[in-house]
């Protein structure tokens, strides 16, 4: 059977708290599972560069984690998985036979969680859509020029260098070549079908805000932890050269 991206994110998990398991010696307590409603304040205050390390351990493997949309008292449970296998205790329940219904976990959260992004998607395209100078593509896609190009528009075969910063519809930024201070360059037909598309209608030196449903996008799988299933993003792109073939 074909893996998923969440099942092999969460084989990722474990694969990695075992390792942690045989590379160094966690303390244990009394044994007990710990709980979800443990006094967090004290362990925000770190005293040492280890508690740092197993801090940002667990900031990781949450981000693994994302994409099933855990609730507080589901964690609890995700707690004691973690716990048993970090700390050798035996196992309450064999992976082996629960993989199927983490496969079925894993469709049924991405699934309803695609569907509650693309109706949001749904009621933040439509405003854009109605914004002044906004032009909306059969696609879906909606172009809004921030500043007009006097350069030549790319085609679909040619190699761009652009600045962007993508977000999702709330504003959350999840990449950006402005904020690392490096313009990218890339094949613009080996991007997403919404960047393919929208830059062609740019000219060098314009720049733009794409605003792009989801099936232009990344589509119902998204990119975990970054980008939900079934997300809108957004697009502010500078064209900045349309890069000679070598």
């Amino acid at each position: 059977m074909r893996k998923t991206v969440l099942t092999i994110a969460l084989t990722a998990v474990v694969s990695i708290v075992v390792a942690c398991n045989s590379n160094s010696t966690p303390q244990a307590s009394d044994g007990a599972a710990p709980a979800a409603d443990a006094d967090a304040g004290a362990a925000s205050e770190f005293t040492t560069d280890d508690q740092r390390v197993f801090y940002a351990l667990g900031l990781g493997l949450a981000r693994q984690l994302a994409a099933f949309k855990p609730t507080e008292d589901e964690l609890k449970f995700v707690q004691l998985g973690l716990a048993d296998a970090a700390l050798g205790r035996p196992e309450k329940v064999k992976m082996e036979e629960m993989r199927p219904k983490v496969q079925e976990l894993a469709k049924t959260r991405a699934e309803a969680q695609a569907s509650g992004e693309k109706t949001k998607g749904v009621a933040y395209a439509e405003k854009a859509a109605a914004e002044a100078g906004a032009t909306k593509t059969a696609s879906g896609m909606i172009l809004q020029e921030i500043t007009a190009g006097s350069g030549a528009s790319p085609a679909a075969t040619d190699r761009v260098k652009v600045h962007y910063t993508g977000t999702l519809i709330d504003g959350t930024v999840f990449d950006s070549s402005v904020e690392r201070g490096q313009p990218a360059t890339f094949p613009l037909n080996g991007v997403i079908k919404c960047w393919t598309e929208g830059v062609q209608l740019m000219k060098v030196g314009g720049k733009a805000k794409l605003t792009c449903p989801s099936d232009i996008a990344y589509g119902d799988r998204g990119r975990p932890p970054t980008i939900p299933p079934g997300a809108t993003l957004v697009f502010e792109v500078e064209l900045l050269e349309i890069v000679a073939a070598e």
